[in-house]
């Protein structure tokens, strides 16, 4: 099991509705709206490396309103 956490900069006002899209996506586990430099942090469980990367590039990157993403895998 591969977790990860995904850090999305949303568009001004998007963050609750992107929230939502988020979490349709199969392999979120979990996403909160937050304070700081970014807005939503998703959590991700998966079975591979290759997951992660198919959910965040192609799943949570092509959703309208995504400004941008960064991608953090869990080492332990």
């Amino acid at each position: 099991m591969v977790t990860a956490y995904v850090m999305v900069k949303a568009n001004t006002g998007e963050a609750d509705r992107l929230k939502n899209s988020v979490l349709d996506l199969d392999g979120v586990v979990d996403a909160h709206i937050v304070a700081g430099d970014v807005d939503i942090i998703a959590k991700l469980d998966v079975d591979s490396p290759a997951d992660v990367k198919e959910i965040a590039a192609d799943g949570i990157q092509g959703i309208r309103g995504v400004e941008g993403t960064q991608t953090y895998i869990a080492m332990d």
